[in-house]
């Protein structure tokens, strides 16, 4: 019987990085199994809680935030009353706001020193009196009475088309 001969050809791997090689050596067991199944029955059961422990914190610090702008609020009113129950504050009000003098002074109040008034469209106001050419009390009046009495539905309804006048008569 003839011998067959093996030649064995040495075969180089190519080389792993750490992580991979980290990855090859790990061998799970039973033990390794219990701690990732306890691992993950601790997350389910603390994940509600947790939840609802963050959702408590926000309220708590939404709530001191309410707390904190009432106090600042409360602090403002009573610097306020102290400052009205300087006398010295309360003759400067009165100056200011309600235009007091004392007996003996003279008051001067200037009118109209804000300069030339225009209208938000940018023409001058008019010295004169003016008056329109619609009716405003009747087109209101025929208004009610057609919403209240009609049968008509919303697109028969139409708003009249009102012309703006082509002139204004002083």
């Amino acid at each position: 019987m003839a011998r067959r001969t093996t030649t064995r050809v040495a075969v180089s791997l190519p080389e792993e990085s750490a992580p991979e090689h980290w990855l090859r050596t790990i061998r799970l067991s039973g033990f390794t199994f219990l701690m990732l199944a306890l691992l993950i029955l601790a997350v389910i059961v603390l994940a509600p809680n947790l939840r609802v422990f963050i959702e408590q914190r926000q309220q708590i610090a939404a709530l001191q935030q309410d707390v904190d702008n009432a106090q600042q609020s409360v602090d403002d009113l009573n610097e306020n009353v102290a400052r009205w129950s300087d006398p010295a504050y309360i003759k400067s009000q009165a100056r200011e706001r309600l235009f007091y003098v004392f007996p003996g002074e003279i008051s001067y109040l200037v009118i109209g020193d804000a300069g030339p008034v225009a209208t938000t469209d940018g023409m001058p106001i008019s010295d004169q009196i003016q008056t329109t050419k619609v009716d405003w009390a009747g087109t209101l009046l025929s208004s009610i009475f057609t919403a209240g009495l009609t049968d008509a539905t919303p697109a028969e309804l139409e708003a009249p088309a009102f012309g703006v006048p082509d002139e204004v008569t002083p």
